[in-house]
Parts: structure tokens; sequence; C-alpha cells
């Protein structure tokens, strides 16, 4: 695969998001992405324990802001050819997608994870 450019619009996986951005710089392993819309909000808890509630302690997980940047291993990140979502929209569908996956899904794991997200909800979407 060729070496993406500055400026590119892409898709990057950061932990358990997934983002859609551009490219701001180019280093060895990774690209700088400016976050500019959310496609796959983190999942919620213990990264090194997924899905599971009976951890030390269950980490509340942000999606990464608006023109947030992040370090992105190369193999993580595409090109994105559609249009560049709004960054609130994104976030909400984002949101409500795994709010419902989280509801169809009966588990300690999944209830801890739905409050998580409702006490984030607030948050984002604050007036």
């Amino acid at each position: 695969m060729s070496e993406l450019q500055v400026g590119t619009a892409v898709t990057g996986i950061y932990k358990t998001g997934k983002y859609i951005g551009e490219i701001t710089d180019i280093r060895p392993q990774h690209y700088l992405v400016r976050v500019l819309g959310v496609l796959k909000h983190p999942m919620q808890g213990d990264l090194h324990n997924p899905k599971e509630a009976d951890v030390l302690f269950f980490h509340e997980r942000r999606a990464l802001a608006f023109r947030e940047q992040a370090n992105i291993p190369k193999q993580m990140v595409k090109p994105f050819e559609e249009k560049i979502p709004d960054y609130k929209e994104s976030l909400k569908t984002a949101v409500d997608k795994m709010k419902n996956e989280l509801l169809e899904t009966s588990s300690q794991w999944a209830e801890m994870s739905l409050k998580m997200i409702d006490s984030l909800e607030k948050d984002y979407f604050k007036s």
C-alpha cells in the first residue's frame, strides 16, 4: 500500500473507537490524524479484559474530541472517500448504535457500559 499524504481524509481505528479525520503529519509507524467524525464509539470498561465487568476499575471511555489529534498506527488508517459528516451528528449516531447493541446484550458488562454511556451522553450533548 502506498503512503497516504498530509491532508488526506481517512478512517482510523484508535483503541476501540473508529474515527473519520485528516492526516496532519506522517511519522515512521503512525499517521497523526485530526478527528472530524466518529464512526464507532469506544467500548467501555477495561481494554485488557474486554466485555468483563469483574475488573479492578471499569473505565469510562470517551470518544476523541472534535479536532483532537491522535497517533494511529499506519495499518489502522484507510482512505475515506465519502463526505465528512458533522462531528456532533456522527457522535450521536455512534452513541445510539452502541446503546442499541448494549441493550440487546444481557450481561453485567453491558449494564455497566450503558450507565457509562448515559453519563457520557449528558456531557457530550449538554446545551
